[in-house]
């Protein structure tokens, strides 16, 4: 098919407003009227390959997630599940990061409606602030200290045995293995950092030896005397999961080492 058909084929199918520019042999470049949230438009190629078309965003979809989500955020939990299932539904294959989708039987302008839609449903897992925050968190919460913390040394979802049977008092994960066991609550929001700061003064009441850490989801969004009262018996805070990741490692390190 003639570039010029294929131009049209796209316009009718997807917008009028389209235009395709060569970049070189077999080769072009789409432009549309589609973008991210942040207003950045998304990235399609057009090209030949072996012995037919296909769609490729050459990683910038996944490579513009990134600006704001951590790359191993996209490959677990709520945001894996949404990608996979996008990817399947309109059939575009994802290699080592670059989506991409063969234009069969001549469809050029249905393969393009696909592939559009692929790109912003799969875009759209930047918007899981309020309404999946919370399960995202605890998922890449939970990922991250499976990973940092070997099997025999962790447990989630903790309660003292002998002073709390019923389990009113529970730790997200309970650092083993040292002197004094680490508790760390995964915090992503006001009722959360309450019930910790009421475990952990329960736990000084029982007088247990431990030492104590916060990661916030985002510290910024945590009432300021909701913060105060946790901050008064808590010993090391985070103020999230995302940006800290690195000296989170490190202290995890050290206190696995005490």
């Amino acid at each position: 098919m003639a570039v010029e058909s294929i131009e049209r084929d796209f316009k009718r199918k997807v917008s009028e407003r389209l235009r395709l520019e060569p970049e070189g042999v077999d080769r072009f470049r789409i432009f549309m009227p589609f973008t991210f949230e942040d207003g950045d438009h998304l990235a399609v190629i057009l090209k030949r390959e072996d012995a037919g078309w296909i769609l490729s965003d050459e990683g910038h979809t996944f490579m513009h997630l990134t600006y704001d989500i951590d790359e191993k955020d996209l490959q677990r939990g709520t945001r894996q599940k949404i990608i996979a299932n996008t990817l399947s539904v309109f059939s575009v294959r994802d290699r080592a990061g670059e989506l991409v989708l063969p234009i069969a039987n001549g469809g050029y302008g249905d393969a393009l409606y696909s592939f559009v839609q692929a790109l912003l449903k799969i875009a759209d897992v930047s918007y899981l602030r309020r309404e999946f925050v919370r399960s995202t968190f605890l998922e890449d919460f939970r990922a991250f200290m499976t990973e940092q913390v070997p099997e025999s040394r962790r447990a989630f979802d903790w309660s003292d045995p002998q002073h709390d049977p019923d389990g009113k008092y529970v730790v997200d994960c309970r650092v083993n293995g040292m002197a004094k066991p680490l508790m760390v609550y995964a915090l992503p929001g006001d009722d959360k950092v309450r019930d910790a700061t009421i475990a952990l003064l329960q736990f000084e009441k029982w007088g247990l030896s431990f030492r104590s850490l916060g990661i916030f989801e985002d510290q910024e969004e945590v009432n300021r005397k909701v913060l105060a009262r946790f901050s008064d018996v808590c010993e090391k805070q985070f103020s999230s999961l995302a940006s800290n990741r690195d000296r989170i490692v490190k202290y995890l390190e050290e206190a696995l080492r005490g």
